[in-house]
């Protein structure tokens, strides 16, 4: 059973994370600033394509942050991060900050639902908990 701390917690940073997403790094795909234009073309874009990566980037945060689509938003979102560290990597940036991000995504998510750690640290033999508590099948004697 989940502690009300722990899944506080867990939508804290959830929280956080999607507000950083969509404030701090989507609303700068949308506005204008001087030098916008300079630093994504370092980074291998055009400013119209990074007008469609931020609204992407939005909906992925808000996938995360619903709790029906929210393993779903923290896979996207994985995949969304594993694109920008390959594209810092690939101009030589620093590309922790999107590892790290990925990671508290996870954390997050699994703080919200114990269900997460359980199928990223249960053992081979043990059944997922999908399927553990599933009834066993319908005969028809």
């Amino acid at each position: 059973m989940k502690s009300s701390k722990t899944v506080i917690t867990g939508w804290a940073l959830s929280g956080l994370l999607a507000a950083f997403l969509c404030f701090a790094s989507a609303s700068g795909k949308f506005t204008d600033w001087e030098g916008k234009a300079e630093m994504f073309g370092h980074l291998g874009w055009e400013e119209g394509v990074m007008f469609t990566i931020g609204i992407v980037e939005v909906v992925i945060a808000m996938l995360f942050l619903i709790p029906r689509t929210a393993f779903v938003g923290a896979i996207l979102l994985s995949a969304y991060l594993g694109g920008a560290v390959a594209t810092h990597v690939r101009v030589g940036d620093p590309f922790f900050v999107p590892i790290i991000f990925g990671v508290i995504a996870w954390i997050a998510l699994g703080l919200r639902d114990p269900r997460v750690f359980q199928i990223a640290f249960r053992s081979p033999s043990e059944p997922t908990p999908a399927t553990s508590n599933q009834a066993p099948p319908l005969t028809t004697d």
